[in-house]
């Protein structure tokens, strides 16, 4: 056979013809050559034309699809990018809220591509070699629809070594922006776009702000892994009495008092070595050590740790992590106290984290009631066509 394109085994093109996304290297039965990011034609055994993809050989997902049918593929690929924008203008007051995701990988029938906008700042990433390969046409298309001050690139995600990528770091379009200002539902964060986790910030987790928010009315409040203070600001702009906010960085520290400055907030007394810290504390400290170290005599506490599972592969280490945590917590924790407890690990799903959860509340000895799930924020969409686009679960719990 000298077709050009891939051509799949009999009866293994039924999940393209549902729109999933993924070609694994298993349901193909033919590929022609091609260099990896290459967009080649897709057909089922009887030699129906399903659509687009982009492939590498280095990957065990060896075709991507960006576009199904007879569409042609870049043509399908900016009427999804149009598709992206409309939905999150429609949203989104920019007057409330200026930063949010832009497009969301498959949730935006765009594998590999993510887009967060930072008030006048798009920045971009790519976990694959078709993405890279595509970027000149993306990059052209929003600085002719948006009109970004800059365009900044942040493509360091581990993906792309399996990809065989390079990190890929640095301006595409527009004047240099270390630092840009943003606001999120009113509250205005300064946004380090160079020296960050993630793109900048953890957009995805808003709507949980939010609700935490609401529970920390005069509650006293403790925020893990708190970054910049996202959770901490949203505690103190819903009432908290007392708010003490956590992160193994002191550069995410200062910015989380910076943050707090920003926002007309009393700026915190000096911080002691120990006990309670005033209405706001800042403290730099492995959240491990903390646990195990304080009373954690808190109304709400917040747990929302980077990805402990980077891969397949430490699953079993991150439920150690996961329960550890939990557990640390759960045994300390007053009576009728809340725990808002996240994990961002795509690996760990939402059942398997919950089974981590039961067995910290059960070696903590603690009675605990569920009374909430997450909240997805609307602009990181899970394609229904595509459910492994799902990686962010959360539980509020009640602690008896």
């Amino acid at each position: 056979m000298n077709k050009t394109g891939i051509v799949l085994k009999p009866g293994r093109d039924k999940a393209i013809k549902n729109k999933h996304h993924w070609i694994f290297s298993g349901a193909v039965s033919y590929i022609s050559e091609f260099s990896n990011g290459e967009i080649l034609p897709v057909y089922n055994s009887t030699g129906e034309l399903l659509g687009h993809a982009y492939c590498n050989k280095n990957t065990s997902i060896l075709g991507r699809m960006i576009s199904f049918g007879n569409t042609d593929p870049v043509k399908e690929l900016e009427k999804n990018l149009e598709s992206a924008i409309a939905m999150r203008k429609s949203l989104f007051n920019e007057k409330i809220t200026n930063c949010y995701r832009l497009v969301n990988s498959e949730g935006d029938n765009i594998p590999g591509l993510i887009i967060d906008k930072y008030a006048g700042v798009l920045v971009i990433q790519s976990a694959t070699a078709g993405i890279d390969l595509l970027k000149p046409q993306i990059v052209e298309f929003l600085v002719k629809k948006l009109k970004p001050v800059a365009i900044y690139e942040k493509s360091d995600l581990s993906s792309r070594r399996e990809e065989g990528l390079t990190m890929s770091e640095g301006l595409v379009y527009g004047k240099e922006v270390k630092n840009v200002e943003v606001i999120e539902n009113g509250l205005k964060f300064v946004v380090d776009l160079v020296n960050s986790q993630k793109t900048g910030f953890f957009l995805d987790q808003r709507e949980m702000r939010v609700w935490a928010g609401e529970l920390a009315k005069n509650k006293s409040v403790l925020n893990c892994f708190a970054y910049t203070g996202g959770f901490s600001l949203y505690a103190v702009q819903g009432g908290a009495k007392q708010v003490d906010t956590v992160d193994i960085s002191s550069e995410a520290i200062q910015r989380a008092e910076e943050n707090f400055k920003l926002n007309g907030f009393l700026p915190p007394p000096p911080t002691p070595s120990s006990g309670m810290r005033g209405q706001f504390g800042f403290i730099t400290a492995d959240i491990f050590e903390f646990l195990r170290a304080e009373k954690l005599n808190y109304d709400l506490i917040i747990l929302d740790p980077p990805a402990f599972a980077k891969k397949k592969t430490d699953v079993i280490k991150a439920c150690r992590g996961y329960k550890d945590i939990n557990r640390l917590a759960l045994q300390k924790m007053p009576a009728g106290s809340i725990l808002i407890t996240s994990s961002c690990s795509y690996h760990v799903d939402e059942k398997l984290f919950q089974t981590v959860v039961f067995q910290a509340a059960v070696e903590a000895n603690r009675k605990v009631r569920i009374i909430g799930r997450h909240h997805l924020a609307p602009d990181h969409p899970i394609n229904i066509f595509h459910p492994e686009g799902e990686y962010l679960k959360s539980l509020v719990l009640y602690i008896e």
